[in-house]
């Protein structure tokens, strides 16, 4: 469930000169785009905040793993957008988006990619099942799919299990199509993964605002 105070940013940023750096490397020419998390402002949970929470490099599949837009023409097919890439490795751009959307609360002392100290308190452990865009005749749909769990780090002992399914449709297979459904997309993965890790964490997300 998206929290009701989320408010969704259609914007996929394009990063100037990346294109160029490509091109004189010897790489093909490619639009670099980021994704950006829901506009949640700083939010107060009205408690203290005694919680160091660590986001995990998310794992993935090698064809996953990379900065190449991935679309699906069959279920046993894997192809990338040859004109377009992200700024990031998928599993590093999620985790970004994970790290800026929990952070956005007050309810934890730090949240970030690797602990202040030796350990942190909680630890978000996630894998990328699907993060592509999937062509079944003429309908095409974006699909971001994680599997993940908040880890207690005193004991390893596993606090929450939560498994994320989002689906936008796109109007075309074209990058311009494409680009703004993977935006929606991730906001909305983003959402759901940041409500269900405050709740993890013995956190209610409507006592935040």
């Amino acid at each position: 469930m998206r929290p009701s105070r989320l408010v969704p940013l259609a914007l996929a940023a394009l990063l100037p000169g990346c294109a160029a750096l490509s091109a004189l490397e010897g790489g093909p020419e490619r639009d670099v785009f980021e994704l950006r998390p829901p506009a949640f402002g700083q939010t107060s949970c009205g408690r203290g905040r005694v919680a160091e929470l660590v986001i995990e490099t998310p794992k993935a599949r090698g064809t996953l793993d990379s900065e190449r837009i991935m679309i699906r023409p069959s279920p046993l097919q894997t192809q990338y957008l040859p004109d377009a890439e992200w700024g990031d490795t998928v599993p590093v751009m999620l985790q970004r988006l994970l790290v800026q959307g929990l952070g956005s609360y007050d309810a934890f002392s730090h949240v970030g990619r690797a602990p202040l100290g030796l350990s942190g308190d909680f630890a978000l452990i996630s894998e990328i099942e699907a993060f592509n865009a999937r062509v079944d005749g003429e309908a095409v749909t974006v699909r971001l799919a994680v599997n993940a769990q908040m880890i207690h780090e005193m004991d390893a002992s596993v606090v929450s299990r939560g498994n994320f399914n989002v689906e936008i449709p796109a109007a075309s297979s074209k990058t311009s199509d494409l680009i703004p459904a993977f935006d929606l997309a991730g906001q909305e993965l983003t959402a759901q993964m940041t409500e269900w890790g405050l709740r993890a964490t013995g956190i209610n997300p409507a006592s935040c605002r």
